[in-house]
């Protein structure tokens, strides 16, 4: 996805359901990212980053940079932020000054640990999909794994589920219960992004 013309600001993620929880935990805080001029990219994985902050970081377009990545994938952000100019020797708390946020292990486990796992549940029950995550818990290789894992490993099971879950779990936390990842890249674009006039 490009960014509009208008944009200040790209948010830079992994992929689509990310871009659809940065987008609900905006709105939940009553931020409107179009009118600040921000837009959220998926760059369709860790990988494409470096090309990413190339095209609109300081060697591209001179757009401000934002972001969020999984644990894994940290390494390919610092290898990014390094390459397109943004900083040296980057550690986490770099990454953070940069705008750049890591979620441990990835963003559905920072949700399913935030609303915990009896109302992530009740959320997927509203989906008419608990049959389905009942299915998946008596699987073999998924018996003995805690439920936490199970929920993580359901909503990547199924076209579009984690895309349509990330929405549906942001929007079921209250705006203040947010993981800290997710919390911190809205505080930010919240304090510095452009505002219409």
């Amino acid at each position: 996805m490009t960014p509009p013309g208008t944009a200040r600001t790209v948010v830079l993620v992994e992929g689509v359901s990310d871009a659809q929880a940065v987008e609900a935990a905006a709105e939940g805080r009553g931020l409107d990212l179009s009118a600040c001029r921000t837009a959220v990219v998926p760059v369709g994985g860790a990988t494409n980053l470096p090309r990413a902050v190339e095209a609109y970081g300081p060697h591209g377009r001179k757009l401000r940079l934002a972001g969020l990545c999984d644990e894994r994938e940290e390494p390919w952000a610092v290898q990014a932020l390094e390459r397109g100019g943004l900083g040296r020797e980057l550690d986490r708390a770099g990454l953070e000054r940069l705008g750049f946020f890591v979620c441990v292990d990835d963003l559905e486990d920072e949700l399913v640990r935030a609303l915990g796992p009896d109302a992530v549940q009740r959320v997927i029950a509203a989906q008419g999909e608990l049959g389905s995550f009942r299915t998946l818990q008596k699987q073999a290789a998924q018996r003995d794994r805690p439920v936490e894992r199970q929920l993580c490993r359901f909503f990547g099971s199924g076209s579009g589920r984690k895309t349509r879950y990330a929405r549906l779990l942001v929007e079921a936390l209250p705006p203040d219960a947010l993981p800290r990842p997710l919390a911190r890249l809205v505080d930010v674009l919240d304090g510095t992004a452009e505002r219409p006039a």
